[in-house]
């Protein structure tokens, strides 16, 4: 051997730049999905003339049979099989199945109507909305700087109802069927994938799609196939566009830490909102601004309290880890 006695050992590389890649491609997934579904109000306001109830019914059907096909060419109908053996997460399923519709023909109504800043708004308070379902569903303890933040919120929307004279609705509808739609998921959440979740939910859906595509076609006439190929093809693509980047959220998730995706989150409404005034033109007075404004404070002081609480968790960790190695292991016999 080339090496000599007293040399140092080889060291095995260091795990450091697999992670750093793991990392990198984790951020790539989670902007892929947070910019598709920021600017998806441009999408399904490209679909005119078509109407809301429409789209959302193309929109779980197409889904349905794209992940059909997704699981046959990805080979997973396997674990896909064993979900469909356990009853328990078929009916949660159902569940999460109408709070996703729940959510889908809000934001596709929000969109096509000129509310896109109001949908924007419902995703800005969406995780306060989670911190409050879960002292109410999970009784969960909160820390005095969260109960502030559920404090400004709730501020923030008075002053929108007062200042427009109505409740703005459509944020809350879509902030509560998320929130719960995630709670939901969350029971479930180790036993089925993304694909397999977005597969039981749209086929629970597809009945009340073909339902809601009868009815439509009885009142106002289906759209589909009577305007342009592009547009046709923007009907089909709304499932291709729904699932894939809720396939890249569930690939970022594997990857990033949870502090960082929650940072990445605020991408969606951003974005959303910059389109509703920037591009849409949609109001905006200064009710609206302070309403808005009263929940970005929410979130900040949510944010910090996060970032802090993980800071404690991990030097509890460390003082632990420490604490374990200080510990005498017991001695050999003789």
């Amino acid at each position: 051997m080339s090496d000599s006695a007293g040399a140092d050992p080889v060291q095995p590389p260091s795990s450091a730049p697999v992670a750093s890649a793991r990392t990198g491609r984790g951020i790539v997934y989670a902007l892929a999905a947070y910019l598709i579904w920021g600017f998806l109000p441009i999408y399904f306001i490209a679909l005119a003339p078509t109407g809301p109830f429409e789209i959302v019914a193309w929109r779980v059907l197409f889904s349905l049979v794209f992940c059909a096909v997704a699981i046959v060419v990805t080979r997973a109908w396997r674990p896909f099989a064993v979900i469909l053996k356990r009853p328990r997460i078929v009916l949660i399923m159902a569940a999460a199945g109408v709070l996703i519709y729940v959510n889908w023909q809000t934001y596709v109504y929000a969109t096509t109507s000129g509310e896109v800043v109001e949908a924007s708004l419902g995703y800005f308070i969406n995780p306060i909305v989670t911190v409050l379902l879960g002292v109410v569903v999970l009784r969960e303890r909160l820390r005095l700087t969260q109960w502030i933040a559920i404090g400004i919120s709730v501020v923030a929307v008075v002053v929108l109802t007062v200042g427009y004279g109505t409740l703005p609705w459509i944020a809350l509808a879509l902030a509560f069927s998320f929130g719960l739609y995630g709670l939901v998921k969350k029971q479930v959440g180790r036993d089925v994938d993304a694909l397999s979740g977005l597969t039981l939910e749209t086929a629970w859906l597809a009945p009340v799609a073909i339902v809601q595509l009868i009815v439509v076609g009885a009142t106002t006439g289906l759209t589909i196939g009577h305007g342009s190929v592009l547009h046709t093809i923007g009907l089909v693509g709304a499932g291709v566009i729904t699932a894939v980047p809720l396939l890249f959220f569930a690939a970022a998730s594997r990857r990033l830490p949870l502090i960082v995706m929650g940072f990445i989150q605020y991408f969606t409404p951003i974005l959303q909102l910059v389109v509703g005034v920037g591009l849409l033109h949609e109001a905006m007075p200064l009710e609206r601004w302070i309403g808005f404004g009263l929940v970005w404070v929410a979130l900040v002081v949510l944010t910090v309290d996060m970032v802090l609480a993980v800071r404690r968790e991990r030097r509890a960790g460390a003082v632990r880890a420490d604490a374990t190695d200080a510990v005498p292991s017991d001695p050999l016999p003789e």
